[in-house]
């Protein structure tokens, strides 16, 4: 079974991939992989194995 999780990041003007790619991995590294990328990165879906 899956689970998921919608962010709605805040990343500023300044440094805006830096900040993107830290999130990312900072998910990653809980174990949630990138499902969809909103156009303009105004929300982010992530998605995981429930019983890992």
């Amino acid at each position: 079974m899956k689970e998921y999780k919608v962010i709605m990041p805040k990343l500023g003007l300044r440094n805006r991939y830096q900040k993107l790619e830290d999130l990312l991995n900072q998910y990653a590294r809980e174990g949630w992989n990138l499902k969809h990328l909103g156009e303009g990165w105004t929300n982010i879906v992530l998605e995981r194995d429930k019983n890992r």
